[in-house]
């Protein structure tokens, strides 16, 4: 298969300056780091083409080489086009100048003379998705709930290690968590097989927990909702996901929520909609009614004669808090739908036919203006 471009590989344009290469270097190698995407099986291979490109294109010799040649100047005997000067690619010596920059939170730092130990794993994320009320995100809640996963071993305090006993450095890697391999020009580091990147081993592991210095336990736990969030509302709580490995720093729980839809009010950002039936004689000659608000509250709205459905009243301050309660409320828009009379006796029928008889086009504007366009239209000579 062929090599791709190590431009291309770099994400820069053939003409980018070393500033430029070394700024793409740390974006990409930050980005495509085997620690970062334990997941991907192709990990170690991706990290490992994006440092030859970078070794060679920093070297002003060995770009030049590259952009006369391409992967050609440095194949052949000595890793040189036809046995000239070499070129052959050196892991070590391309990364050490920004690995402690880039990746001191994966290793821990490096220390001098190789005696440097891996940072325990951390432990995973966790996701938790809750539904809360409208009301309750009006108010604000303590809300208690309970969540699995990984805890500290408390037998071993979270060091995987049998009383009396404690992890020691990896004779595999001598407790630094990589290993370094030679194959022909490169020289490739990974994970260390032996101890997981840990640096350490366990010799009389734990029972209680097998040497992993945590246990499967249910965790129950308060989680404040502050007032006025909204639908997919994100709460962190820090250090309360997963347990590390052997001691590792813990994980964050991430609660999501949702608000569940409500019987009366729906929710347009800060503001609230209430849909209102009145009886079609109170649209009419006018009238009051009560509606409720979020809270327990009450609120009168005067309706004026002649009201048609549709017809919005605002209640300022009646809406939702601002979050945590800062900032202004907003406000609670009231909608009129006329309810028309249905299961009507004769009577009523009969009362409706003679208000029917006695009406006129200035009680309903609407209607007279709507039939009068449609006569309009159909008066128009067609072309």
């Amino acid at each position: 298969m062929s090599k791709r471009d190590f431009y291309e590989i770099l994400g820069v344009q053939r003409k980018a300056s070393a500033d430029e290469l070394k700024s793409a270097y740390r974006k990409k190698a930050k980005e495509l780091h085997p620690d970062r995407n334990p997941e991907d099986a192709k990990a170690d291979q991706k990290f490992q083409e994006l440092n030859e490109a970078y070794d060679v294109l920093k070297d002003d010799q060995k770009r030049a080489a590259y952009d006369q040649y391409g992967h050609q100047a440095f194949e052949g005997p000595g890793g040189g086009r036809g046995g000239g000067p070499g070129f052959g690619f050196d892991f070590s010596t391309s990364f050490t100048d920004v690995f402690d920059d880039l990746f001191g939170e994966f290793m821990g730092g490096r220390r001098g003379g190789g005696g440097g130990q891996q940072r325990a794993a951390r432990g995973s994320d966790l996701r938790y998705n809750m539904e809360i009320s409208l009301d309750d995100a009006f108010t604000g809640k303590t809300a208690t709930i309970r969540i699995p996963g990984s805890v500290a071993c408390e037998t071993c305090s979270g060091s995987g290690a049998e009383a009396g006993s404690k992890p020691q450095a990896c004779p595999t890697c001598s407790g630094v968590g990589k290993v370094r391999a030679q194959q022909g020009f490169f020289t490739i580091e990974r994970t260390c097989p032996t101890c997981q990147g840990l640096g350490r081993v366990v010799k009389n592991p734990c029972k209680a927990c097998s040497g992993a210095g945590r246990v499967q336990r249910e965790r129950t736990l308060n989680v404040n909702i502050p007032q006025g969030v909204e639908d997919g509302t994100r709460i962190r709580l820090a250090g309360e996901g997963e347990a590390g490995v052997r001691g590792g720093p813990k994980g964050d729980l991430y609660i999501f929520l949702s608000i569940a839809p409500h019987q009366l009010f729906k929710r347009e950002g800060a503001d609230l909609l209430c849909h209102v039936p009145v009886s079609f004689t109170s649209a009419a000659l006018g009238g009051n009614v009560e509606v409720p608000t979020l809270g327990g509250g009450r609120a009168r709205i005067t309706i004026p004669e002649g009201t048609q459905s549709g017809k919005q009243f605002r209640l300022r301050g009646k809406g939702m808090p601002g979050l945590r309660g800062q900032g202004a409320h907003g406000d609670l828009f009231v909608e009129v739908a006329v309810e028309t009379p249905v299961n009507l006796t004769k009577k009523q029928q009969e009362l409706l036919r003679e208000f029917e008889k006695a009406g006129n086009a200035q009680n309903s504007p609407e209607t007279s203006s709507f039939f009068a366009k449609v006569k309009e239209f159909f008066s128009e000579p067609k072309e």
